[in-house]
């Protein structure tokens, strides 16, 4: 089982290699998960990949965020350069940069960042078909999850095990986005997260989880047969990857328990108030909350031991190394070297004298060559021949010794960089040319009023749960001109599915074709079942080749991101029929974690009013349809009545009204003013990033 760990720097990189990674994953430039750390340039990098390379470490290359048209060729430059210079393999979030990729570097391994989302074992297996090698799974599975998509997945899949944990879904957080355009999905978040919530007298911090630990459940992840166990830390200094990677690799190694003096030094190195191994055991709740201590003061000698370890001229031995030599009288000594990769290298020295005092002996040379310290290598075993009655001096055994490791380490460097492939040009797709229709969507049946049906949407799309509410649910279905769809939760895991196979069967029966898949793993699902896939804004849909990924995975129509500018909605191919939320208050977090019980202490859904920053603003919490997960939700609408003309000649087909909070009557006024001359217009307004875009 592979352990990977961050490397925010060089410095941080040689903590992490030095203290037994068996890979790391890095940044460079703008177009990685963590564009607030110090990163790679790319002679650093060059340098980096040699470094690990010789050192048998894998060096993953995260072009881990959305990427928008204009970015694409830089984001491509970045990876081509990187596999030139050695890069193992590339960590993606972004559909149509996986396209790309395995376009230009087709025989590169791709790995799917957490940030993907990929929760299902349907997810795992689309991202295999579309030619990624390895899936990095949500942090929020419980460990029965873990095994069943592990055991039946046709790739490689990765586990968090240690470090800081968001309380949204990564891929599915927009709060630093939405308030202040510093996108969590390009690199940018602003942390929320871990600010106060609750009004100035009752502050508490309902979105700050502790960090994640799973160094007790090591043993149990390698025997599901998870690939690779990931650390977490490109915001942190070297000193806390050396430390947790030197724990994490020493428990691997000896599959023994962590020791009391190991555990003090991890929650020295950072913490939360503690640890949590909440997800991973299946008990979340208030002991997963925790806050980090600023005024904290981190152990001093701790930290100097740390940094002792990757100190130039610190070593670490790993690479295997057999040894063969020859003393033969009157002939110059031979040593012959060979490595795991079956590279060969042979050094010489003057003949040995004739012994005086001591002979030198087989065992004797062969003590003088296990002696590799200082190098990365370790003597995996080394054969001797010598004719009796020789001396060779110290100093020429150990000229052998450096001769033949340093020609090994010069070939260790060397590889053949990977096969390149072209990104050629493909047609714009302009969309529709005809005016853009209007589509809703619907938290509850109780939302649909006959003032709606009056006002004829093309598309209703109501959640799965809600099909069973007949007497609501029925004249909808039968309203003459309006179709309606079927909204999944963006989370389903393998215990759901046989549930809601059932519901999307009996919404076939009463003639409803269309599903909303906000998350990967959903659509092949869907089509199994005869259905429409639809995408939803799960998907993150954020350019023209993710826009031709919908297409080639199977959509029918795509929900273009919110966190797109209008120009750039303008811009993208409208492969399928394209739709964009243009009302309603926008998503900013999918929890696991229950944010009502967090904040209040109790499960109050049907009157919690939400939770209040410091600056008074109150961010409403609604329940994921059908499930006990939780919705933040923006404190302010998105209002773009008087703005639609924006949108009515850029491809579109669907502007979509987004209701959560609102009454029936809420939503026949808020339809009313958009697709007539209705006279509504919220207290309180966004108009989200369309007209601002994000960093």
């Amino acid at each position: 089982m592979e352990l990977l760990s961050p490397a925010a720097s060089t410095e941080g990189l040689r903590a992490a290699v030095l203290n037994g990674a068996d890979a790391v994953y890095l940044g460079l430039g703008a177009h990685n998960a963590r564009r607030g750390a110090k990163n790679f340039t790319i002679d650093e990098f060059a340098k980096a990949a040699e470094f690990c390379r010789v050192r048998n470490v894998r060096v993953y290359v995260t072009l881990n965020t959305l990427v928008t048209d204009r970015e694409l060729s830089g984001a491509l430059d970045i990876a081509v350069e990187c596999a030139r210079l050695g890069a193992d393999a590339f960590i993606v979030a972004d559909l149509g940069l996986v396209r790309a990729l395995r376009r230009v570097l087709p025989d590169t391994p791709l790995h799917a960042s957490t940030q993907m989302s990929i929760h299902s074992l349907d997810g795992v297996k689309l991202a295999a078909a579309m030619g990624l090698s390895r899936v990095v799974l949500a942090r929020e599975l419980p460990k029965s999850e873990i095994a069943y998509i592990t055991q039946n997945s046709p790739i490689e899949t990765e586990v968090f095990v240690h470090g800081a944990l968001c309380m949204s879904y990564s891929g599915q957080c927009y709060f630093s986005s939405v308030l202040g355009r510093r996108s969590g999905n390009r690199g940018m978040c602003a942390q929320p997260c871990r600010e106060p919530y609750g009004g100035t007298n009752t502050e508490k911090y309902p979105l700050s989880l502790r960090d994640n630990a799973l160094y007790k459940h090591l043993r149990e992840i390698e025997d599901m047969g998870v690939s690779c166990v990931k650390i977490e830390g490109r915001m942190k200094r070297a000193e806390y990857a050396a430390i947790v990677t030197r724990v994490y690799s020493k428990l691997i190694r000896e599959k023994t328990a962590i020791s009391t003096t190991d555990e003090r030094a991890l929650r020295a190195a950072f913490s939360r108030d503690g640890f949590t191994d909440g997800y991973f055991e299946g008990k979340v709740g208030a002991r997963m909350f925790g806050v980090h201590d600023n005024t904290e003061q981190a152990d001093a000698e701790l930290f100097r031991e740390a940094r002792r370890t990757y100190a130039i001229g610190s070593e670490i031995q790993r690479v295997p190394v057999r040894f063969y030599a020859e003393v033969r009288s009157g002939k110059p000594a031979r040593l012959a070297a060979e490595d795991d990769r079956g590279n060969r290298a042979v050094a010489t020295v003057p003949p040995a004298e004739p012994a005086f005092h001591r002979d030198l002996t087989a065992a004797s040379l062969s003590t003088q060559l296990y002696k590799t310290g200082g190098t990365p290598f370790y003597a995996e075993f080394a054969k001797c021949a010598v004719d009796e009655g020789q001396f060779l001096p110290a100093a020429s055994v150990n000229e052998l010794r450096r001769g033949v490791l340093a020609e090994l380490k010069d070939k260790r460097r060397a590889f053949t960089p990977p096969r390149e492939g072209e990104l050629k040009p493909e047609p714009f797709t302009v969309g529709r040319t005809d005016p853009p229709v209007f589509t809703v969507s619907v938290q509850s049946a109780d939302q649909i009023s006959r003032e709606m049906l009056d006002l004829h949407p093309a598309m209703v799309y109501l959640p799965a749960e809600e099909l069973g509410r007949v007497a609501l649910v029925r004249p909808l279905i039968d309203e003459e001109g309006i179709e309606v769809g079927i909204t999944l939760p963006r989370v389903m895991l393998s215990t759901d599915m046989a549930r809601y196979e059932t519901i999307l069967n009996a919404a076939a029966k009463a003639g409803i074709t269309d599903v909303l898949c906000g998350n990967i793993g959903q659509i092949p699902f869907v089509r199994a079942l005869g259905l429409n896939a639809r995408g939803d804004f799960g998907l993150n849909i954020f350019s023209s080749q993710s826009a031709r990924t919908a297409r080639e995975i199977g959509l029918t129509s795509m929900t273009l991101s919110f966190e797109m500018s209008v120009p750039q909605i303008r811009d993208c191919s409208k492969e399928i029929d394209a739709e964009v939320l243009v009302y309603g208050r926008l998503p900013l977090m999918l929890t696991e974690n229950c944010v009502i019980k967090s904040a209040s202490g109790v499960c109050s859904c049907g009157n919690f009013r939400g939770i209040e920053n410091r600056n008074g603003a109150v961010f409403p919490v609604v329940r994921e349809s059908g499930t006990c997960r939780t919705v933040v939700l923006n404190s302010q609408k998105l209002f773009l009545a008087d703005r639609l003309a924006d949108f009515r000649n850029i491809g579109l087909w669907g502007l979509r009204l987004y209701f959560t909070t609102e009454n029936a009557h809420e939503c026949a006024d808020v339809m009313r003013r958009y697709m007539s001359d209705g006279t509504y217009s919220p207290t309180g307004f966004t108009r989200g990033l369309y007209y601002k875009g994000v960093e």
